[in-house]
This record gives structure tokens, sequence and C-alpha cells, in this order.
């Protein structure tokens, strides 16, 4: 299951969602100091929704990948990387951690390879959450977060791709096209 490219321009909003994003970018330069209420924005093009929400639900509402960080993969990884033979690894993994733990790690990341996450990894949200922090603290106007959550693309055969969701930073009169969009989900 390969991904495709993001999205390279942020996606044009309705007049409503402008109207939301506007209204979320006002209260974000209002504040004074950094905290879990600021917004985040989710467009769902499928739905033509969009949700702004605190960045402090985020992980709750767009729950990241968190499969290859599972603690007995990670040191698999690492004996790995040493130089550890397979099977070396993963006997240090079953004593540290015991064969079921070691299997329900595996069998949670197997699992996820087969739902797409659109590239929203737990690595993607911490990156994206420690961006949102220093953009914060140093930029004026401060830039609203905007993810455009990913949709399946349509083939006719083989695996299907996915869409990764694409992370945009809008800043008050930028990337508020004017014209609505015209495409939904098939």
């Amino acid at each position: 299951m390969g991904a495709a490219d993001p999205p390279l321009q942020p996606p044009t909003l309705t007049s409503a969602q402008r109207s939301r994003a506007e209204a979320a970018l006002a209260s974000l330069q209002e504040e004074s100091t950094w905290s879990g209420q600021a917004p985040v924005l989710l467009l769902n093009r499928c739905w033509l929704r969009l949700t702004v929400l605190p960045v402090e639900r985020l992980a709750l509402e767009l729950p990241p990948d968190l499969s290859r960080a599972a603690p007995e993969l990670e040191r698999y990884r690492e004996l790995m990387a040493s130089g550890a033979s397979a099977w070396q690894a993963q006997q240090v993994c079953w004593l540290e951690f015991g064969p079921e733990a070691c299997h329900q790690a595996l069998r949670r990341f197997w699992n996820a390879q087969e739902r797409p996450c659109h590239g929203w990894t737990l690595q993607r949200y911490l990156a994206c959450v420690s961006e949102y922090r220093h953009r914060f603290a140093s930029q004026r106007p401060r830039p609203l977060p905007l993810l455009v959550l990913g949709r399946p693309t349509h083939r006719r055969s083989g695996p299907r791709a996915v869409e990764e969701h694409g992370l945009f930073w809008l800043r008050p009169g930028l990337a508020m096209s004017e014209r609505a969009m015209r495409h939904t989900c098939a």
C-alpha cells in the first residue's frame, strides 16, 4: 500500500468554512500564552466538513498510528541495528517483555498495515504539535494548522493507494480562496 503525495496547495474553502477558519485565526491571535485550547482545523473533503477543535483533543479526534511505536518493536529494531540476529533480538524481547506482549505488538502492527493511517503516525503527530508550539511562540501573526484528511484513491487493480493527510499553516488573509470546492469522494 503506497502513499500518494499530499496536496501541494491548501484546499479551497466554502464561504462558511472560511468564516469558521477566520474566526479560529482571530481567536488564536488573541491568545497570550500557549495552551491545549489552541485551535486546530480538520477538513474532511469527502463530507465537506471543517471541524475546529482544541489541540488537546487532536489525538482523540484523529488518533495517530501507534503500532510502530510499540516498545517491543522499538527494542527489536534497536537490537537489530546493533548487530543482533533476528533470532537473538526476538529472544531478548521475549525475555524483557514476554512472548505474549511481543505477539500482540506484532499483531497490532500488522492489523494497522491493513487500515490506512494516511501517514498520520505518532512521530508526525508529535512533530505537528511541536511545530505548532514553536510557530505560536515565534511568528506573528500566528499561523493556524489546517489538517486536510487524506482520501483513498481508486484503482482498478492492485492495492489501494492512500493519500496522506495534508498539513497547511494558515495566516490571516492567506489561503482563504474565494472559489468553493467542487469535488467530493465517490
